[in-house]
């Protein structure tokens, strides 16, 4: 297997490091919050699986709602029976893996360039993609008085979220297919690609700091929400406007060890996206609750409204997609080509969707032999 450098080099790393948590898809920062309070406890005197409890991991954010409406309903509680789900949820896609490394976590929600990035440095060692979970939910917001077109971002301040992250490199190839050049680890070029906190990114487009921004959801309806126009939805670059999101890892020594616990997850990640497709309105419901009890605010209709609707549910990992974001990383000069051979384990999915009546899922020629 080819060695990969991490989509972020250690000198940027040290810089972000500075910078406040964010809350978005992919996440970045290094905090963690134990959502255990949350639970809902095992059932009394319910059967066991191979482990007494299970560590699972995720961002507090709409793009991860499958774990969020999942843990708030119990769904996932109620297929693990006696076995206990312990929550934590992070700001940052490298914590995740560092938590899944150390065996804090043992399944996890999380961007496709972390999962990547985690799966690259590790020569394939530590963790597995099992399944899908978001595909959608990531736009260019700009202010209608500066921008009026797609070609007046050229010259213009575009926030991305953090260097390498999922939507910086989506902006980065975007750019490159438009004819432009800007040095992808300074920002620096025809556009200047400003990589700002999610947190604080509504409050850089009202300082007028910056002039849009390739955000997910809900950063992008809040822009909306502060006057921004959608000038592009990443969606329409994609084949059948799917792309992947959010994604399930899980670490490959507990799913040699708990296949059983494993299996558990996915059959609630099944069910729990089928509740959220056949019931959008209580879903959404669902998912913003869990983020009040997260954050301490929900959000208001003006912004979960619109960011609902753009995103898809889905167990399919869109493993075609999850290569070309790697090659999109590999072409703006962040990544050395990758070999993604092995990344993807759906064995425990397609059993879970057989058992469903629904279609298995095919790896891309990316699953573990």
């Amino acid at each position: 297997m080819s060695a990969a450098r991490p989509l972020t080099t250690l000198r940027t790393l040290a810089v972000i490091a500075a910078l406040p948590l964010l809350l978005t898809a992919c996440g970045y920062g290094s905090k963690s919050t134990d959502d255990g309070k949350q639970t809902p406890a095992a059932a009394a005197g319910a059967k066991k699986l191979s482990a007494d409890e299970v560590k699972i991991g995720y961002f507090p954010n709409l793009t991860h709602a499958t774990a969020l409406v999942g843990v708030q309903e119990g769904l996932f509680q109620k297929e693990l029976g006696g076995t206990t789900i312990k929550p934590s949820t992070f700001n940052a896609g490298p914590s995740e893996i560092e938590a899944l490394n150390a065996g804090s976590i043992d399944i996890g929600w999380i961007g496709p360039s972390p999962s990547i990035n985690g799966y690259t440095k590790s020569d394939g060692k530590n963790l597995r993609i099992i399944g899908g979970s978001a595909s959608g939910g990531v736009k260019l917001v700009v202010n209608p008085k500066k921008i009026k077109s797609l070609k007046d971002v050229k010259g213009k301040k575009i926030a991305t979220s953090q260097l390498g992250n999922t939507q910086d490199v989506a902006f980065l190839n975007w750019i490159a297919d438009q004819g432009w050049k800007v040095d992808a680890e300074s920002g620096k070029g025809d556009v200047s690609v400003v990589r700002t906190d999610n947190k604080i990114t509504p409050d850089a487009y009202k300082s007028g700091s910056i002039d849009g921004a390739w955000v997910p959801e809900p950063t992008a309806s809040k822009l909306v929400a502060e006057g921004g126009k959608v000038l592009l939805d990443e969606s329409t670059l994609w084949p059948d406007k799917k792309f992947v999101i959010t994604n399930i890892i899980v670490s490959q020594k507990f799913l040699k060890a708990h296949p059983d616990v494993v299996e558990a997850v996915l059959r609630g990640s099944v069910k729990t996206n089928a509740w959220i497709n056949a019931n959008p309105d209580e879903a959404k419901a669902a998912a913003n609750k869990a983020l009040e009890k997260l954050s301490g605010k929900a959000l208001p209709a003006a912004v979960i409204d619109p960011a609902w609707k753009s995103i898809q549910f889905t167990d399919d990992p869109l493993a075609s997609t999850l290569n070309t974001e790697a090659e999109h990383a590999v072409k703006a000069g962040l990544l050395e080509k990758p070999d993604l051979k092995g990344i993807y384990d759906l064995t425990l999915l397609n059993k879970v969707l057989k058992a469903e009546g629904k279609s298995e899922i095919d790896e891309a020629g990316l699953g573990a032999e």
